[in-house]
């Protein structure tokens, strides 16, 4: 390893913004899997035009973004599938000493340079950094191990609702599951609504 290059800087070039409709991380989802439809936009800067020929070909695709409005590094946090202090790198909390971010999101169709996407879990005006193809054969690997934690904080809004979003609202880790969000609609046939 060349002893040189340790602290050589980096740059990024921003190659365009996302667009979504969630303004600030109250209420944004935590992962894309947990978006269940949420709609935006990747606008892609004209002079990579040429880069997305192809991309028609993918369902989903990887956004990688630099997460511009996420706190100050931390090296140990309560990750929101949890209730323990875990270190920052056992977790996907934005907090991160470089604040790069990264969604799988289904691509729904190139216009120009615009992507029209879905299940997107990001900030609006979000700048991005990069797109790749999401490859199953590559990118899934369900037998995974992970850290055992808490499920989704259901037990946060397991409560009877009629899916006007208090709930979600009052989930402070925003960790609302569509499973979650099933149990909460159907609850509401037995009881009314909430004030």
């Amino acid at each position: 390893m060349d002893r040189g290059r340790k602290n050589v800087p980096i740059s990024l070039q921003v190659i365009g913004r996302i667009q979504t409709p969630f303004v600030e991380a109250t209420g944004t989802p935590i992962q894309s899997v947990y978006a269940q439809g949420a709609k935006g936009q990747v606008i892609v800067a004209d002079s990579f035009a040429g880069a997305l020929d192809d991309i028609e070909g993918f369902d989903r695709i990887w956004l990688v973004y630099w997460m511009d409005r996420a706190t100050a590094f931390q090296p140990r946090v309560v990750p929101y599938r949890d209730t323990r202090e875990r270190g920052l790198f056992a977790t996907r909390s934005p907090c991160r000493p470089n604040p790069i971010g990264m969604s799988a999101v289904r691509l729904v169709r190139r216009e120009g340079c615009i992507l029209h996407v879905i299940d997107i879990d990001v900030l609006d005006d979000t700048p991005l950094l990069d797109i790749k193809p999401y490859v199953p054969e590559f990118d899934a690997h369900p037998s995974a191990k992970e850290v055992p934690c808490l499920p989704a904080r259901v037990v946060v809004i397991d409560a009877l609702c009629d899916g006007c979003g208090v709930c979600a609202a009052a989930c402070p880790h925003q960790a609302i599951s569509m499973i979650a969000r099933d149990k909460c609609e159907a609850a509401a046939g037995r009881a009314g609504r909430h004030e």
